[in-house]
């Protein structure tokens, strides 16, 4: 998926679409996305002056919206402007090394579970084939 396909099924706009390219999607299992990382980002002004690091919630929410371009996918939801994705719980976040620019962030989401509404998943983010982050995401999905 390029970035239309992403915005057509994603309701984040710039700058809080943190998604530039599904790599890989697998219905019902997991996707694979990247997130480009550039120092124009308008985070980088404050966060940190002379010291440009990806705020750990930014990594979070891209996470997030791996995620719920997997449930979307996998559920193969026709008008996704009719629904939205909100977290219910987030578990276990882990920040084992800076994002910076310059870097691209690359997350898989994983689908761990679904009962009742209730979407559990695994997410990293990971810089040149390290670790960066890892959380479990809780989220339900609502009609609009």
């Amino acid at each position: 998926m390029e970035i239309n396909e992403i915005m057509k099924v994603l309701p984040h706009r710039y700058p809080f679409l943190l998604i530039d390219r599904v790599k890989s999607f697998e219905a019902h299992k997991n996707l694979v996305a990247t997130k480009n990382v550039t120092i124009n980002e308008p985070f980088f002004n404050g966060h940190f002056p002379g010291h440009p690091v990806m705020p750990g919630v930014l990594i979070i929410e891209a996470m997030a919206q791996a995620a719920a371009l997997l449930a979307f996918k996998s559920l193969d939801i026709i008008k996704p402007e009719d629904h939205v994705v909100y977290f219910v719980g987030i578990d276990r976040a882990r920040f084992k090394k800076p994002v910076v620019p310059g870097d691209q962030l690359v997350i898989t989401a994983e689908i761990v579970r679904n009962i009742r509404g209730i979407w559990k998943f695994s997410a990293r983010g990971e810089v040149d084939g390290k670790l960066a982050s890892e959380a479990v995401l809780m989220c339900t999905m609502r009609e609009v």
